[in-house]
């Protein structure tokens, strides 16, 4: 009977053998991870044809697809859009874009969405930092001017007698917490798309017509109030179109 040190001998030798190696020489890592890997492919493709029987000749079942969460297209356009309670941690200017600051903004969140919003001709540095606000957040994250926006902060705006334009942040009340969903008065409680359903379907473009402030100065969709738990939410701009 052989002993187990010449089987493994032999065995060693196979192998050597299938590798053109000779006796004793090293194998390259490179090539030891192919082997193992082909190796691998080999012992899995041979568990499977077991499994299906027939030496692999009966094709196997393909799976089945998993459906996954249906948007609720029924529901008013607003509902679709995502909008809450933040307040910006962190501002510096964009350093390649005129108009734009950088922002850094608690939403409730793990860490801070990173925002780049047009609203240098507004604010001073000094103004928008610890500015609450609302977050537009889920929409599809796109590089403006080489930095990652993950969202929009929403804002009120009406034109000048001089054609200028006027632009105040829509601030939520001071008790509401941060990551707050805000919802809307007379209407369901909302069922945010994905950022990919708010794009394919341009929910947001679809909702601006609607979005204004009220004769008193509150954030509305069609006339719908813009609510948290600790009041509706405001700006000093009354009779403006919101964006």
């Amino acid at each position: 009977m052989s002993s187990a040190i010449d089987l493994l001998d032999d065995c060693i030798a196979d192998l050597e053998a299938k590798l053109n190696l000779s006796p004793g020489e090293v194998l390259p890592a490179s090539a030891s991870a192919a082997a193992v890997a082909g190796g691998d492919k080999k012992h899995q493709s041979k568990k499977k044809d077991k499994k299906q029987g027939g030496g692999g000749k009966q094709k196997a079942k393909p799976p089945k697809k998993q459906k996954g969460n249906v948007a609720n297209d029924d529901q008013p356009d607003i509902c679709k859009l995502e909008f809450k309670v933040g307040q910006i941690s962190k501002v510096w200017t964009h350093p390649d874009a005129d108009k734009l600051y950088c922002e850094e903004i608690e939403c409730g969140e793990p860490k801070p969405r990173q925002i780049a919003s047009g609203l240098r001709p507004y604010y001073t540095e000094e103004e928008m930092l610890n500015q609450r606000l609302l977050v537009v957040s889920n929409l599809k994250p796109k590089n403006l001017v080489g930095f990652k926006s993950h969202g929009m902060v929403l804002c009120a705006a009406e034109t000048n007698e001089d054609g200028s334009e006027n632009v105040k942040f829509v601030e939520p009340p001071a008790d509401a917490p941060l990551g707050e969903v805000i919802t809307f008065e007379g209407l369901p409680t909302p069922e945010p798309f994905s950022g990919a359903q708010v794009e394919k379907k341009k929910t947001f473009k679809a909702c601006l017509p609607g979005m204004k402030t009220t004769d008193e100065g509150l954030a509305a969709w069609d006339g719908h109030v813009f609510v948290t738990s600790a009041g509706p939410c405001k700006t000093s701009i009354k009779g403006g179109a919101m964006r």
